[in-house]
């Protein structure tokens, strides 16, 4: 039986000037001209930095307890943010992983959600799940999810908590208001690294509500806080994204 022709993907397209100058880092990567292998891949124990405000990222994550990362859609803050989690975990740093970002749906009201709470907030937390997954294998996240070594957990539930040997993810922290957010970083225990992220420019809140940005200009004047700002040149997605950020 003839085999079936396969079908060759399509070739990327060129790089418009337009969007050059948004990678100026000579050799340095580069979305369109990376090598592409969409084969599975093995997990990666150690994450490489894009640029070198990612570098400042992941060296304030590992030198202070608490670091606040804002920037654009697409700058790796989540992922750089979970790696460093996963690789504290594996070197037994932390003893846990807890993961909390905010159940806001994006400017659209969903509806009514079947299940329990671990169902309703899968849609919401899925994200998490992803970077976790790419980082450690869905069979393996499954068992250290079940044991509770990693917590994935809404906002509303961390209330009251005093996490000690953990390290601690916000996500999204944009869609949180002042109060949560405040509520959020005192839940910081001893021995524990947290990271709070967030694009101050994309809150699904009501205009004037997010705590992100003036959270983040107070932390500026805390010694042993680190803030660290990516912009448009930080962005790992297509470059049409970064276009798009600049004038939209």
């Amino acid at each position: 039986m003839a085999k079936r022709p396969t079908r060759a993907l399509p070739a990327d397209p060129p790089v418009s000037p337009l969007i050059r100058p948004l990678f100026p880092h000579g050799g340095a990567w580069d979305p369109l001209h990376e090598e592409r292998d969409d084969r599975d891949q093995s997990y990666i124990r150690r994450v490489r930095p894009q640029g070198s405000n990612q570098k400042r990222l992941l060296e304030a994550i590992g030198s202070h307890h608490l670091t606040v990362a804002l920037g654009p859609a697409g700058t790796g803050k989540t992922y750089l943010a979970i790696s460093s989690a996963v690789e504290a975990l594996e070197e037994s740093r932390v003893d846990r992983i807890v993961l909390t970002r905010p159940a806001i749906e994006a400017g659209e009201s969903i509806g009514y959600l079947p299940g329990d709470m671990a169902e309703k907030m899968a849609p919401f937390l899925r994200p998490l799940y992803d970077a976790l997954s790419d980082r450690l294998g869905g069979k393996r996240l499954r068992a250290l999810i079940a044991d509770g070594t990693i917590e994935i957990a809404p906002v509303g539930y961390m209330r009251g908590r005093t996490l000690n040997n953990a390290f601690v993810v916000i996500d999204e922290a944009q869609n949180c208001t002042y109060v949560q957010i405040k509520m959020l970083l005192t839940r910081l225990g001893w021995h524990s690294t947290m990271v709070l992220t967030g694009d101050p420019d994309q809150s699904d809140l009501i205009d004037g509500l997010s705590g992100l940005a003036e959270i983040g200009r107070r932390l500026e004047a805390v010694s042993g806080v680190a803030v660290v700002h990516l912009d448009e040149r930080d962005i790992v997605r297509h470059p049409l994204v970064a276009c798009m950020l600049a004038v939209l």
